[in-house]
């Protein structure tokens, strides 16, 4: 499946937070890039600019391209609730960002190859799509093989400042976390205005 492999950092400055998480040249370089970043200042920008970038900044985050994006988003405008709330509900119900929000990846990217290449197994079974949707009560295991194993404990060691979401609970020694339950509006991305991505949707 198509996902965007260009340079990361580059769109982090573009939006001015760590996107794809903290990097050091982030932090030196707080500016837009390019040769005229450092001096660059920002025009006003129009409502549809202003929701295209939000909107853009949460596909980046969760490495979708566009059709993916805007299928997800269809989705939840169809599914009775806050249509904000349904979306990023339904991204943080995929696989790939579940395993990383359980801390067996770094990153959203890492966890997506991790499911992929077949490490993976939801209530048993194994599962190699991202996209996959755990739901509450599903089980994700990291399969009993050695590389896989090993390659989550170096993980798990290396994320283990960051804190498991109250929404899941992990077992370190089983390599398995059980969802709990969805998650609710505050427990999910606070650097987003969801409610500029469904204004700008309901431009088309």
């Amino acid at each position: 499946m198509a996902r965007y492999t260009g340079p990361k950092v580059k769109i982090s400055r573009r939006f001015g937070q760590p996107i794809f998480g903290n990097h050091k040249s982030l932090e030196k370089r707080g500016y837009p890039p390019g040769q005229h970043g450092p001096r660059m200042r920002r025009s006003k920008q129009s409502e549809y600019s202003i929701g295209l970038s939000e909107k853009q900044k949460l596909r980046f985050m969760y490495g979708l391209m566009e059709k993916q994006f805007r299928r997800t988003f269809d989705r939840a405008k169809n599914t009775r609730g806050v249509t904000g709330t349904i979306f990023l509900q339904l991204l943080e119900a995929r696989l790939d960002s579940a395993v990383y929000q359980l801390g067996f990846c770094k990153s959203r990217q890492a966890a997506r190859q991790f499911v992929n290449h077949g490490h993976i197994r939801v209530n048993g079974h194994k599962v190699d799509i991202a996209s996959f949707q755990i739901k509450p009560g599903d089980e994700i295991e990291v399969k009993n093989g050695t590389s896989s194993r090993q390659l989550a404990t170096r993980n798990m060691e290396s994320n283990r400042l960051r804190n498991i979401p109250d929404w899941m609970t992990r077992n370190d020694e089983a390599f398995r976390g059980v969802i709990n339950r969805l998650p609710t509006r505050e427990e999910m991305e606070p650097a987003i205005n969801e409610q500029l991505i469904v204004e700008f949707y309901s431009r088309f």
